[in-house]
């Protein structure tokens, strides 16, 4: 399986001129085929190819004098601009055909130098390298030094150099793994997501709510404020937009780190692991949306899965509308409601549970269920011949226009 290993770069101040010249670069190649194919479209001319795209925004658009500047850096870059634009494209048509699944995606869109990241991809075509010294060769850029805080299991296939809205530099390897299987355990657990606590474990355990974001609250109020009287345009506002910038990347990765610590430590301690599907699109639509965000649901449940893929455990995802909270877990029956502020309910069976809890008791035993349905046991009964009753829409015969239907 393909992976990314991200570390942190320090380019000189001439490296980072160079890299600002190639992020520039892709960025017009871009925007050049994508207000060609628009100006197309308004024409009613069609639809024009990728390589035909090619050859005008980037081999003949360097032998004019408004784009001669695009041969300072290496064509890769130019093309792998090009070539995120005709995935985009390729997404966005999937996408209003029916052919793609989930939320509809919209039409590319140009790209601006204010963007809050930008990035340049590298292909093994630019010939790019590690060089003996632990740095970073990329072509027409240089060697930039690299804080390798582990090393890569194989040769990168390619690699995307990031400056994030902190203004710092990243560079992402793409990188050939292979599976890791971790000694079998015997140990299954059902994981119901919450906002008071993150996760609920189906043998009882409650993990505590980090709730990130909230504790940053305080210092990030004060550097908005102190953003909020900066002179637009001013360097002391781009002093501040950069003070804010760092804040929230500190929260994200303080969150990312959390959330890769408790993953892995239940992937190896658990052969199974079974979680609720979640709609957290539509949750963030609520006015929970802060503390959804805040949670990073989505994030965590990601990590389980490639984690679960690599290393030969199993991830189970239960369906949304599965009544787990609702569901006694001694008897089976359903309660008629469930508000969120009962935490704890008595069965009419006279079992007292705890509302997460039991839904984490309820998530295991319905994904052992499916696991097994998945594994060979019969999911529905075989068809049978209907009955002369059951066989038509209306029981009783009917006339309509002079027709008998017995």
């Amino acid at each position: 399986m393909q992976l990314r290993y991200n570390f942190r770069l320090y380019p000189s101040q001439g490296q980072r001129q160079a890299l600002a010249r190639a992020f520039g670069c892709a960025r017009t190649v871009f925007n050049d085929g994508l207000r060609l194919r628009q100006d197309a479209r308004e024409a009613g001319l069609p639809y024009i190819s990728d390589g035909k795209l090619s050859k005008r925004v980037i081999t003949k658009a360097k032998k004019t004098p408004d784009r001669a500047w695009l041969g300072e850096v290496s064509a890769v870059i130019l093309q792998q601009a090009l070539a995120d634009l005709n995935t985009a494209y390729r997404t966005f048509f999937a996408s209003i055909s029916g052919k793609r699944k989930g939320r509809k995606v919209a039409a590319p869109r140009f790209r601006s130098r204010k963007d809050s990241r930008q990035a340049i991809r590298f292909t093994k075509n630019a010939r790019f390298a590690v060089t003996p010294g632990g740095k970073l060769r990329l072509p027409k850029i240089g060697d930039v030094p690299v804080r390798w805080s582990r090393s890569l299991p194989s040769d990168p296939s390619s690699v995307t150099v990031v400056k994030d809205s902190a203004g710092r530099y990243f560079a992402s390897f793409v990188v050939e793994t292979s599976h890791q299987s971790l000694p079998e355990t015997d140990s299954e657990i059902g994981i119901d997501l919450g906002l008071t606590h993150f996760a609920i474990t189906s043998d009882g355990q409650k993990v505590a709510n980090p709730r990130l974001l909230r504790r940053a609250a305080k210092k990030l109020r004060k550097a908005q404020k102190a953003l909020s009287r900066k002179e637009k345009g001013s360097a002391n506002r781009q002093k501040a937009k950069l003070k804010v910038a760092k804040a929230y990347a500190k929260v994200t990765e303080t969150r990312r780190d959390w959330a890769h610590k408790l993953s892995t430590s239940l992937i190896r301690d658990n052969q199974a692991v079974y979680v609720e599907n979640l709609a957290v699109s539509g949750m963030a639509r609520t006015k929970l949306a802060k503390s959804v965000h805040d949670a990073g649901w989505s994030q965590f449940v990601g990590m389980l899965e490639y984690k679960a893929a690599r290393y030969g455990r199993y991830l189970g995802k239960i369906d949304r509308w599965f009544p787990s909270s609702k569901l006694c877990s001694a008897c089976g029956t359903i309660a008629e409601s469930m508000p969120l502020n009962v935490r704890s309910w008595t069965c009419p069976c006279g079992t007292t549970h705890d509302r997460d809890i039991n839904a984490a008791i309820n998530i295991l035993a319905a994904g052992q269920a499916e696991r097994l349905n998945d594994c060979g046991a019969p999911v529905r009964p075989g068809l049978v011949p209907a009955q002369r009753g059951e066989a038509v829409t209306h029981p009783k015969p009917t006339r309509q226009a002079g027709i008998s239907v017995l």
